[in-house]
């Protein structure tokens, strides 16, 4: 169920990051394209402002895990499903972290390049890893 969410609030901080003026009638506009029932938009709001909220820090999350690319020089589908996952991982304690990165890593696989699976894959287990030391 909380897939769509998932996948709705990925295509809206990818929105966001190629144009932040997009506003409130991009995510209208993806939430009625996936059909989202109510409880299904609280979810995808709540990963949306827990995005919004600790942007900075997730920023530096990136910045630490993917040795050798800034987060600036991330692909923006790779880095909207990395700020997702690592707000889901950090924040919604009721989802094991093993589903935050497998829902991370299918996105990757349906909307990135061929390497782009791995590389999150990648980075949200050294997230995990260094994180659980």
């Amino acid at each position: 169920m909380r897939s769509k969410s998932r996948e709705c609030a990925f295509k809206i901080i990818y929105a966001d990051l190629i144009n932040p003026n997009a506003g409130s009638s991009t995510r209208r506009s993806v939430y009625k394209s996936f059909g989202l029932n109510e409880e299904e938009c609280a979810y995808a709001d709540k990963l949306l402002a827990e995005v919004e909220e600790h942007r900075e820090e997730l920023v530096a999350v990136l910045d630490k895990y993917s040795i050798g690319f800034s987060e600036k020089r991330l692909f923006p589908v790779d880095k909207s499903l990395l700020l997702m996952a690592l707000a889901e991982m950090r924040f919604e304690e009721d989802v094991p972290d093993i589903v935050c990165i497998d829902e991370a890593v299918g996105l990757a696989r349906k909307y990135s390049t061929e390497k782009s699976a791995g590389f999150v894959n990648g980075i949200l287990a050294a997230y995990l890893a260094g994180e659980t030391k």
